[in-house]
């Protein structure tokens, strides 16, 4: 029976999911405390085990060096940035991660966030609580927008089809041809410059890799449509936030709403306080639905896994 360790926070805030999995593993131990570990009490905690359960923790050479009898690492997140896959194949450890298990959470997240900006609910929202009820309120319908999707994987993919009720106009674009998928749920694939041309409204759901790092700077964002809304619930980084944070101030960005940052947890200050901008503490994917699903994959983890491969999926 393998001699597992569990840091994922999860299993803290759905103790039912730590007692289900002591049920089929009785020895397994689990961190108490949701705070991120550094890479010292990492090393410490994992000490010993063969299985590690982890949510963001770092998995590198450091890591791996000082903990040789690791076999296996599940991973219970979204993303896969925090693990160096060239480190983990050389130490010849085995990954195990199941994509798009938290796309119902993000995509409505996305879709409040659009709504949200459109209809101003949270500026108004601010200005209330100071005691202010302008004589003005104005906002527009999501209904008869154009929403482009850049990055149309699985949580794209979710976005689409509950965007399909509000009646607006899909594009999307994505370096994997869906073509089946885009005939289906009447979306217009198109080029990125097109669809940052044409869109009310951007939404991004890349991964995080080398190349999309910085991929909206200050050329691609001044390739927006004048007045258009950009949303993010994919990973901080993607967007350069100082080029952001000048397009909204002048207005050439409408409004943004962002739930991921560069920097977090302490994301830029100014830029969060800025009236057109709506910020949420990184949620995408924290309904406890998700949770719950996210959690059962690393159960599944435990028996289905895989040595990665750097530079292919999940890994490019």
């Amino acid at each position: 029976m393998p001699r597992i360790a569990v840091t994922s926070p999860i299993y803290i805030f759905l103790p039912h999911l730590r007692d289900e999995l002591r049920a089929l593993y009785p020895d397994a131990k689990f961190k108490d405390e949701p705070q991120r570990f550094s890479e010292d009490q990492l090393i410490e905690f994992l000490r010993g085990c063969d299985t590690a359960i982890i949510g963001l923790d770092p998995i590198n050479d450091r890591v791996l060096d000082a903990l040789p009898e690791l076999r296996v690492v599940v991973c219970s997140s979204i993303g896969l940035d925090h693990v160096d896959a060239a480190a983990v194949r050389r130490h010849g450890v085995r990954i195990a991660w199941r994509a798009g298990l938290n796309r119902q959470s993000v995509a409505e997240l996305a879709i409040s966030l659009m709504i949200d900006a459109l209809r101003k609910a949270t500026f108004y929202g601010r200005g209330l609580r100071d005691g202010n009820w302008p004589a003005w309120r104005e906002g527009r319908h999501l209904q008869g927008r154009t929403v482009g999707i850049h990055g149309c994987g699985n949580i794209g993919k979710r976005v689409a089809e509950l965007l399909a009720p509000f009646g607006v106009t899909t594009l999307a674009s994505d370096r994997v041809d869906y073509s089946e998928f885009y005939k289906k749920a009447n979306v217009t694939p198109v080029a990125p410059e097109e669809l940052r041309r044409r869109s009310d409204i951007v939404t991004i759901h890349l991964p995080k890799n080398a190349s999309t790092m910085g991929l909206y700077d200050a050329a691609t964002l001044d390739q927006l449509k004048p007045g258009a809304i950009l949303v993010n619930t994919a990973r901080g980084g993607i967007v350069d936030e100082p080029a952001l944070k000048v397009r909204l101030k002048d207005g050439r960005i409408a409004a943004a709403a962002f739930d991921v940052f560069a920097n977090e947890p302490a994301p830029d200050r100014e830029l969060v306080s800025l009236p057109n901008v709506i910020a949420t503490p990184h949620i995408g994917g924290s309904a406890v639905e998700a949770w719950e699903a996210v959690a059962r994959g690393g159960f599944k983890g435990l028996t289905d896994n895989f040595v990665p491969e750097p530079g292919k999926y999940p890994f490019d």
